[in-house]
């Protein structure tokens, strides 16, 4: 008893002051988070100590500590799931603790989360120079998704498509621009290589993930070559306090394939904060789905395994290692006759991936934690063993070997004073490696390419009342290109008052020519594979960017309301394009990568959210734009006639989503999403030198236009408090409710196997449960 009202008249002093208030017992802050208003504790709250990093959560009653730190002024950071994050200023002494309260105002959505992916150091998001969207485990439950491919279309301006009828070969479009001309990166670390970029969106569980960050427009001048569309920052879970989750699902395709998921998480953390590990594991087995009975497969057979860790340890309050590994085992294979061997059926796509991926770094502060020093290195290896053939093929068995590692450093200062106004000054060197080894005896194909790049790059942002201006460049010298590649970045942020910001962005960006994630794999079209070349002479591809935004955040009422609206210009120069240059020595028809005339990608992305409480969460994103080239560009020949377009293919001018969640019961919440894709045009190529008497599913190439779809999902959940805080959810729902998908799908042996569109997966059924703490 004597414990609960020494908390209250705590509790009530701080309020009334909104002070810190110091007590014996020094080199330690001891806090509390409650309900503003009601004065209920907030249990599971994230605090964190902007100077250094650390972190800690408050536990059941809402309390919090950090101990055996140095004396000096430190600014904590309070955030929670459905309230207003909070800043605090507190100074910490050698002979007092000093207490601090955060009472917390609820709020339905987060609008100024910490990102890092706007300048490479953490940042609000409502301070960042360039719009930032976050993709939260929030999301991830309320779509249902067990990967990342199946996330990324909840967010403007971004597509997820399927390349591939057989093997399922994913891609993500920023902007209508197509998978390689947009960074992947792993914490900050371009990690992901062409190879391992060619199924990685399904090789990465969304349980490893604490947050996706999206950055739209070209990103070279902070994260080097192929941040052309953007980059997406893929944040891994790091250990904060001691949790476990336990969850498995089981859904049922159209009523005839099955898949299997089951995913675990452990989070241990030392009492002092000194280390901790953050452990996860998931497996997934999906059995092949053929929508049309045909006997091949939509969607192939996928068997995945992956475990992997992130660790930290802090051997001073100015410094902090971090290790970090992962490792995936997948198995895939689309086509036919799975159960005899690959060259035993009509066609087969099938690869084998053993991906080994680690890092580590080590992140140094001083002077009242103005400056710091980043060391950091990654490496990632993928050995691949695949069969790409038809019509019963033994040669098409292939290898590759794929190593890739970046190491670098950076320097962030922090000025009082810089001419005119404060300022952070950013600086870095990093080196990039990747080395490739791809052999297919039965294609004539003994790739070896290896691609290094060294860079530098510094950026200065300054800092005023209302203004904030960001100027930075980017110095790449990549091997493939004989001349040093300069890229920089402008950016302007107007922020009058809290909840208004507008945004003006030039940015830059290249790639580079080198083999890409689909030079990697063969598409068998018409019962034959078709392969990719480099064309002699290819010059790198360059980019232009410019975007303007408003971000706007309001109550209306009861109601908490957010706008983003943002317009985008992106200039392509010697943009690539693929044109059929005729077969192969072993018959195999060959599309050659050239520099096309130059493309321009332009529109207008919304973002809308409203919500009320937990009652009511609704979000609303839309892309309208338009894709063209500037001169019509050749994609293939007919009949000795070249046929041309100026359209950029499969891509659509409009295309969206939207979400819904609502928690009418204490224990009970559902959540609705949808996805829209528009129009398009496709590519629809026809079989070459098929049998007599063969099944050809059309008899020349020719450009389709497909129709819109609309992707609608329901999930429900109940959960359960079981013993000791320990909880159990249940939840159950349907994908594509309205069994949305493509109705021209090519048959047979001799289809087209790239011709293949819209969503991902028919109607979907599932069930699954969690356990968590």
């Amino acid at each position: 008893m004597k414990k609960h009202i020494l908390a209250l008249v705590l509790t009530v002093v701080c309020i009334s002051l909104y002070a810190v208030n110091p007590i014996k017992e020094g080199n330690m802050i001891s806090g509390h988070v409650i309900v503003k208003g009601t004065e209920e504790n907030i249990p599971y709250a994230t605090i964190l100590i902007k100077e250094n990093g650390q972190g800690t959560v408050s536990n059941e009653e809402g309390q919090f500590e950090f101990r055996k730190l140095p004396a000096g002024k430190y600014t904590l950071r309070v955030s929670a799931v459905g309230y207003k994050t909070q800043e605090r200023e507190v100074t910490v002494s050698k002979d007092f603790t000093a207490v601090v309260h955060f009472p917390m105002a609820e709020e339905s959505f987060m609008t100024d989360e910490v990102v890092v992916s706007a300048n490479r150091n953490e940042v609000s998001r409502k301070n960042a120079p360039v719009v930032v969207n976050v993709m939260s485990t929030k999301l991830f439950e309320m779509v249902n998704s067990t990967d990342l491919a199946k996330t990324l279309n909840y967010q403007s301006g971004l597509r997820v498509e399927n390349n591939c009828q057989n093997c399922g070969f994913p891609q993500v479009r920023i902007n209508g621009l197509e998978g390689p001309y947009s960074q992947i990166l792993i914490n900050s670390r371009p990690i992901i290589s062409a190879l391992s970029g060619v199924y990685g969106l399904e090789q990465i569980p969304v349980n490893m993930i604490e947050r996706v960050e999206v950055v739209r427009g070209g990103g070279s001048a902070l994260f080097g070559a192929n941040a052309v569309g953007g980059t997406i920052n893929i944040i891994t879970k790091d250990p904060i306090s001691n949790s476990f989750q336990v969850s498995s699902m089981f859904s049922c395709m159209d009523g005839q394939s099955w898949e299997q998921y089951m995913g675990g998480n452990v989070s241990l953390v030392a009492k002092d904060n000194s280390y901790g590990i953050a452990l996860y594991e998931s497996y997934r087995n999906r059995n092949p789905y053929d929508r049309d009975d045909d006997g091949f497969s939509e969607l192939g057979k996928l068997n995945m395994n992956t475990f992997g860790f992130r660790a930290y340890y802090r051997p001073t309050h100015f410094s902090r290692i971090n290790l970090e590994y992962h490792t995936t085992n997948e198995f895939r294979r689309g086509g036919n006759k799975f159960d005899l061997q690959p060259h035993e059926s009509d066609i087969t796509e099938q690869t084998k991936h053993i991906i080994n991926s680690g890092g580590a770094s080590y992140d140094l502060f001083w002077r009242e934690y103005k400056h710091k020093i980043s060391l950091y290195g990654s490496v990632q290896h993928t050995d691949r063993n695949s069969y790409y053939g038809a019509q019963q093929d033994l040669n098409a068995y292939g290898k590759t070997d794929d190593l890739t590692w970046v190491a670098g450093g950076m320097y962030v200062g922090n000025m009082n004073n810089c001419f005119f106004a404060p300022a952070t000054f950013t600086g870095g060197l990093e080196y990039q490696n990747n080395s490739l080894h791809d052999v297919m005896t039965g294609y004539h194909r003994d790739m070896k390419q290896d691609v290094r790049i060294a860079s530098a790059f510094v950026q200065n942002e300054w800092k005023m009342s209302q203004l904030t201006m960001l100027v930075g460049a980017r110095l790449d010298k990549h091997n493939l290109i004989d001349k040093l590649i300069f890229s920089p970045r402008v950016n302007f942020l107007y922020k009058p008052t809290e909840d208004f910001q507008a945004r003006l962005t030039y940015s830059t960006g290249f790639r580079a020519p080198q083999a890409y994630d689909e030079d990697l794999h063969v598409t068998a079209v018409g019962g034959e594979g078709v392969q990719i070349k480099l064309a002699d002479n290819l010059r790198e591809e360059r980019s232009n960017s410019y975007s303007g935004s408003i971000d706007w955040s309001t109550y209306l009422g009861h109601w908490q309301a957010n706008v983003l609206l943002e317009g985008f210009y992106t200039d392509l120069r010697h943009v690539f394009v693929l044109e059929d240059i005729g077969k192969d020595e072993n018959g195999d028809k060959i599309k050659e990568r050239r520099n096309g005339s130059g493309a321009r990608v332009y529109g207008v992305n919304l973002d809308a959210k409203l919500a009320h409480g937990k009652e009511a969460q609704f979000q609303l994103g839309f892309t309208a734009q338009r894709s063209r080239y500037t001169k019509a560009e050749v994609w293939t020949e007919v009949d000795d006639e070249e046929l041309t377009t100026k359209r950029m293919m499969r891509t659509p001018d409009y295309y969206g989503y939207f979400t819904f969640s609502s928690a009418p019961l204490k224990n009970f919440d559902f959540s609705l999403s949808g996805i829209y894709t528009g129009k398009m045009i496709v590519p629809h190529y026809a079989p070459v030198d098929a049998p007599e008497g063969a099944f050809c599913n059309i008899e020349k190439d020719r450009m389709e236009n497909t129709p819109d779809f609309f992707d609608l999902n329901l999930k429900l959940n109940y959960t359960f408090v079981l013993h000791d805080h320990i909880k159990l959810q249940l939840n159950a729902g349907v994908q594509n409710i309205f069994n949305s998908f493509q109705k021209d799908l090519d048959k047979g042996e001799f289809r087209d196997s790239g011709y293949f569109y819209g969503p991902t997966q028919p109607r979907t059924f599932f069930i699954g449960f969690k356990i968590m703490n």
